[in-house]
């Protein structure tokens, strides 16, 4: 099985057609907002302000579930300590993460830092079940081939276990960002920080024209970010695991 290659997304394809496409992808958020800005006379920068820091607190939530959620999966994912750690981390997904979040603001404030833990706590599971499930699935004649070749350590980490856990860690984030995107809003409006899309929609929520254009445009990006990252992705890490 071969090492995993850095790979960018943008790479998938190199025809000018598909080039002129993302390109579409990703200038059309802007688009969406900068109409959305003219209509409502809301002032664009602003507009862009509230997105992007949204969208800080949802890639360091992200990067941060991966990391742990991935870690946490190679460590319980067979054996007795599976046996223990699984039911544990199948309650802890069920505890519903905005009951607390009252007590979080009260101990730590109205905080990027509490945003970002419950935006946690929303896309890690899918990860960690996910990865869990692809590791449950790797073949048997793979695990031979690794127990005959005696790798071991960092060549055991490099060759063998993060390939056969790169899909699921892909579609689990996929499917963790949904998650997370439907938690981003609620949550920063529960917290109550001044800046970000929950800031925005709250002080929209009067005008139901202006939400559900605001709704748009936020899709359009959730959209473009999926559609030029993360499917990318997981094409190639399906690839990964033919070679």
């Amino acid at each position: 099985m071969r090492s995993v290659r850095f790979y960018h997304p943008f790479s998938t394809s190199r025809s000018r057609q598909h080039l002129l496409a993302l390109a579409g992808i990703l200038v059309l958020p802007l688009i969406l907002l900068g109409g959305f800005s003219a209509f409502t006379k809301m002032n664009f920068i602003v507009l862009i302000n509230d997105l992007g820091i949204s969208l800080a607190r949802m890639f360091w939530a992200t990067i941060i579930s991966i990391v742990l959620g991935w870690l946490f999966a190679v460590l319980f994912y067979h054996g007795r300590r599976a046996r223990i750690a699984l039911p544990i981390f199948d309650v802890l997904q069920s505890l519903p993460t905005s009951a607390a979040l009252p007590v979080a603001v009260i101990y730590f404030g109205a905080s990027n830092f509490v945003v970002i833990v419950s935006l946690i706590f929303a896309i890690i599971w899918p990860i960690f079940f996910s990865i869990i499930s692809s590791l449950k699935l790797i073949r048997h004649d793979w695990v031979e081939a690794v127990e005959v070749s005696r790798i071991k350590g960092f060549d055991y980490l490099r060759y063998f276990l993060v390939p056969v856990s790169i899909p699921g860690l892909i579609t689990g984030t996929i499917i963790g960002l949904g998650d997370g995107w439907e938690a981003l809003v609620a949550t920063e409006i529960i917290v109550h920080v001044h800046i970000g899309l929950g800031n925005f929609f709250s002080t929209v929520s009067a005008n139901p024209t202006a939400t559900v254009l605001g709704i748009v445009c936020l899709l359009s990006v959730i959209f473009a970010i999926n559609k030029s990252i993360w499917l990318p992705l997981l094409e190639r890490s399906h690839k990964i695991m033919e070679e």
